[in-house]
């Protein structure tokens, strides 16, 4: 994660080097974010059909041979070399996360995602002050070489830690019922629309994941215009960052194994409602204290709804799914990336008055609706628990693959008698 930092001064690139002018230069940037977008929406399909292993390695090398080449390329062929370089990785972290979701076992996936997160936490930390000293201390195109070689060394240690046969799913043969690795085939398999309506609460959470991290990344777009036009510098916002850079990359683990026999969508709606606070603090005025709350609700917040709103849909995603479960999370994870900055920029410049207020009841109602999700969750539940009870003997999954994936998909059946 340190070195994939190229994108964070890529308008400094296209701007300075590359001798662009800055509509340009945002016409570039607008349409990377739309490839990492897609990447993240359409790349669990990949790794669904080809196993999350070959997406992750493909992904990663296609990625990372594009950004290495990027000094030799000539600047018209930026347009099209570096939003396709950021697809590839919008594919890579839709498979990444699929094969952890893959490899670790239900029950455990929260904490592998809080270790996930951690290493990210890390590299973000560390990433752009390495990155600035290598662009100044010697160029531009050093930084995109760099990028390029770590993202193949990924792909290099990704295909010597972990087995071929760790990357697909295990589903029953259309003929034996046998169960068999590969990816998704035959009729037996319900489609995408199928599961995601027999899970009603993660599309609930989709939501509102939607939802908060258009308001999240206020944090990254209009909130350090505010705090400049109130007379707060770049230095005050830059170690607010830190200190929700460092709080993070503490506190994130600890927090999952200290919450990991807890429900996970009230936890993630407490963080919603967290960020929520956060902005609302801000209607108390400006001013250093206020920033500061601000930030430690925001980071709470933060700690508390990402990690396990990820182990969440990984643990309803049938297995012959869980790429494009992930990659549904992943899109929505960063849809901020793409409208934070034009919806709040609009707001603000014609109304800055109501940017918070509105941030804050935006955020408020996400967290609400995920409280509406664990109850249909838990009021599903209680319908198959009856029905089940009334039907006389159950039929129990034994499991092969995700814990959580229907009987008949990844399983063998056997009955037993119902409990008394």
């Amino acid at each position: 994660m340190t070195v994939s930092v190229t994108f964070a001064f890529l308008f400094l690139y296209l701007t300075g080097p590359r001798g662009l002018d800055a509509g340009q230069a945002g016409l570039v940037a607008g349409a990377g974010g739309a490839g990492l977008l897609a990447g993240n929406l359409t790349g669990g399909f990949f790794g669904d059909r080809f196993g999350h292993r070959r997406a992750l390695l493909a992904s990663a090398v296609t990625g990372g041979v594009l950004l290495a080449a990027v000094p030799l390329l000539p600047t018209p062929v930026l347009f099209a070399a570096l939003p396709l370089a950021q697809y590839a990785s919008g594919v890579q972290r839709a498979a990444n996360a699929a094969l952890v979701a893959v490899i670790v076992p239900e029950g455990q996936r929260r904490q592998a995602f809080a270790v996930v997160r951690a290493a990210a936490n890390g590299g973000f930390t560390a990433g752009p002050l390495l990155g600035a000293l290598v662009a100044t201390r010697l160029s531009y195109d050093w930084l995109y070489v760099a990028d390029g070689l770590g993202s193949v060394g990924l792909a290099w240690w990704t295909a010597r830690v972990i087995p071929a046969r760790a990357g697909g799913v295990r589903l029953p043969s259309p003929r034996s019922g046998a169960v068999r690795s590969g990816p998704a085939r035959g009729a037996m398999a319900p489609g995408l629309g199928a599961a995601l309506r027999a899970r009603p609460a993660v599309p609930v959470l989709l939501g509102a994941i939607v939802v908060a991290d258009i308001v999240y990344r206020q944090l990254y777009t209009t909130f350090p215009v505010y705090l400049a036009d109130h007379g707060l510098d770049t230095g005050v916002y830059g170690a607010l960052l830190a200190v929700n850079g460092g709080v993070l990359l503490c506190l994130e683990l600890p927090a999952a194994l200290a919450l990991r026999r807890r429900a996970p969508l009230p936890v993630v709606a407490t963080g919603l409602l967290l960020v929520a606070a956060g902005y609302g603090v801000l209607l108390a005025g400006p001013g250093a204290r206020t920033a500061v709350a601000m930030m430690t609700l925001l980071t709470l917040g933060e700690l508390l709804y990402k990690t396990p709103a990820t182990a969440y849909v990984a643990d309803r995603a049938p297995a012959h799914l869980q790429g494009r479960f992930q990659s549904l999370y992943a899109g929505a994870s960063i849809t901020g990336v793409v409208l934070a900055a034009p919806l709040g920029g609009a707001l603000y410049q014609a109304a800055p008055g109501l940017l918070w207020p509105l941030t804050t009841a935006a955020a408020g109602v996400a967290g609400c609706a995920v409280l509406v999700g664990a109850r249909l969750e838990s009021g599903r539940a209680a319908r198959h628990v009856g029905a089940g009870a009334a039907a006389g003997p159950l039929t129990t999954p034994v499991l092969r693959g995700d814990a959580s994936e229907p009987a008949g998909v990844t399983c063998a059946e056997t009955s037993v008698p119902p409990a008394p």
